[in-house]
């Protein structure tokens, strides 16, 4: 509610409450605010991190017809950096980073306008990111490659599974219909197509401290089902890493004389 499009005043007015409904800059002042104690209560709690979303002021435009006139996004995006860049700032205070989970319907909702973002709030080290695969899979994004591009700026995790079938009646758009009949779906975990096992490998890689949390949303499975199954999946996911390389039997150390000598310069003199 930082952020919303005139068009979506009346839906997001439910998240509010009563006092500020109808009335969009309490709206959204209200919802200033409610970040700004979140920091603190954040630090408060001894937690290194925060989920969030952008918010919307371009989404409506993300597949124009007719066609945006020039400058219309860089005019939202300058725009939503303004009005986050205090919030960041209230969250670096409190020692705590701020995510932004990447999701359709926010105007952060892949790696490019992500960068868009990051760029105007001048590189900001609490604007980071709450990396959720499932919507990488509803937008056909390379949720991996993303991994390798982003991960010093990954702190939060959801494990949450997703599946896209495309037909000859509809593709990413979804026709409008509901959740049970799109091409894509959120799925409970271990029945989508997301490769767990990869991004687990990928996050170990590159020593991702934080914690693997599950969200459950699919349209098929009952909540109690997919929690039963959920919590024991991403336990078997996580990965304990070596504290070796694998190929070093003797557990060798560096030895310049050694290695000098396998080169065929060990006899050599110095300045010879």
């Amino acid at each position: 509610m930082v952020a919303v499009h005139p068009a979506y005043d009346e839906a997001f007015d439910g998240f509010a409450p009563d006092s500020v409904r109808g009335n969009p800059p309490a709206r959204q002042k209200w919802a200033v605010e409610q970040l700004r104690l979140a920091a603190r209560a954040s630090a408060n709690l001894g937690l290194k991190a925060h989920a969030t979303f952008s918010g919307a002021l371009a989404w409506p435009y993300v597949y124009p017809w007719p066609q945006r006139p020039p400058g219309l996004i860089d005019t939202a995006f300058n725009e939503l950096s303004k009005r986050w860049r205090p919030i960041l700032d209230a969250f670096d205070a409190a020692g705590v980073d701020l995510c932004f989970e990447l999701h359709p319907g926010e105007d952060l909702h892949d790696r490019i306008t992500f960068e868009v973002f990051l760029e105007r709030v001048g590189g900001h080290k609490r604007c980071n990111i709450l990396f959720d695969p499932s919507h990488f899979v509803l937008q056909q994004l390379d949720y991996l490659g993303f991994i390798d591009i982003y991960h010093t700026r990954i702190k939060m995790f959801h494990v949450k599974d997703a599946e896209f079938r495309p037909s000859g009646r509809q593709g990413v758009y979804g026709g409008y219909q509901p959740w049970i009949s799109r091409a894509g779906r959120f799925r409970s975990l271990g029945d989508g197509q997301v490769d767990f096992r990869a991004i687990f490998s990928k996050l170990a890689q590159y020593d991702f401290e934080g914690w693997a949390v599950l969200e459950w949303e699919c349209c098929v499975k009952s909540s109690e089902q997919g929690a039963k199954e959920g919590a024991p999946f991403i336990a078997r996911h996580i990965i304990q890493t070596t504290e070796r390389p694998f190929d070093d039997f003797a557990k060798s150390s560096s030895d310049t004389e050694a290695n000098r000598s396998m080169l065929g310069l060990g006899n050599r003199k110095e300045g010879a």
